[in-house]
């Protein structure tokens, strides 16, 4: 696919998945519009980006605050009024028990992961339709496609998040918009480190499984490919993924072992 003149929009982009997303595409020539919370470190990537010779926009804001995704959106497509590829990356992760966390908690990791998500998609369709050949990728979980201990909320915003994006692919089938929900296993990023408790605080530690995961630069690679050939799902991690097919096609072992495995 030619990049030349293609216009990129990547959320949690300061590092991570959506950071190897943006060198990826930046290595490709795409104009890239990067978002995140963390200005600072978002500044490094956009350097990066423009060494590589992507041309990169600064659009920092929080995916839990509706307000300045619209007010970030409506200027950025003053000057860039065509988007090409949507990539919602940004999220945060979970480490908490249900009984011990409350609901402020969980809908926090809805605003963040789900409506922040849904907002700015929503504000961008016009642009992305009048393209006609729009593409939109959301960053899911393998958690989006089965429960796990310690990640209730998590688990909830990733099953809203397919949910809503595969609805959104059949509204969008004669437009010619594609739409590609991954789902990632384990891969070697901070999630479990940036991840809140039942306080709203930073986990701070970085989960066994997640340390020994595919690096961000892999898998951000499977996800330019997936987007690339318009797959539908992209399942991408290393063994782990296994679950998935036990989850459809061995409900009960899937059970079994849900309950055995040390969440963390």
């Amino acid at each position: 696919m030619d990049y030349q003149g293609k216009t990129v929009w990547i959320t949690g982009a300061a590092s991570g998945i959506g950071e190897a997303l943006a060198l990826e595409y930046s290595k490709k020539r795409a104009n890239v519009i990067l978002t995140d919370r963390d200005e600072n470190k978002l500044k490094n990537v956009i350097s990066a980006c423009e060494k590589l010779g992507g041309k990169a926009v600064f659009a920092p804001f929080d995916l839990e605050k509706s307000d300045e995704i619209r007010k970030t959106t409506n200027r950025v497509l003053k000057e860039h009024p065509k988007i090409d590829i949507l990539i919602n990356n940004g999220g945060i992760s979970q480490r908490s028990y249900a009984i011990e966390t409350p609901v402020e908690i969980d809908r926090k990791l809805m605003d963040i992961n789900f409506f922040g998500a849904v907002t700015l998609t929503k504000e961008l369709l016009p642009s992305l339709i009048s393209g006609k050949g729009g593409k939109i990728s959301v960053t899911s979980s393998m958690t989006g496609k089965f429960g796990f201990p310690l990640r209730t909320s998590y688990c909830a915003s990733k099953h809203a998040l397919q949910g809503f994006f595969e609805a959104l692919r059949a509204e969008l089938y004669d437009k010619n918009v594609k739409v590609t929900i991954v789902s990632p296993g384990r891969v070697y990023t901070n999630i479990s480190v940036n991840a809140i408790d039942k306080e709203g605080k930073k986990y701070g530690i970085m989960d066994k499984g997640q340390s020994k995961g595919i690096s961000a630069t892999k898998c951000a690679r499977k996800i330019v490919s997936a987007i690339e050939k318009n797959k539908k799902e992209l399942w991408v991690g290393g063994s782990e993924i296994i679950m998935i097919y036990i989850r459809l096609y061995i409900s009960f072992l899937f059970h079994i072992l849900a309950r055995r495995i040390k969440p963390t």
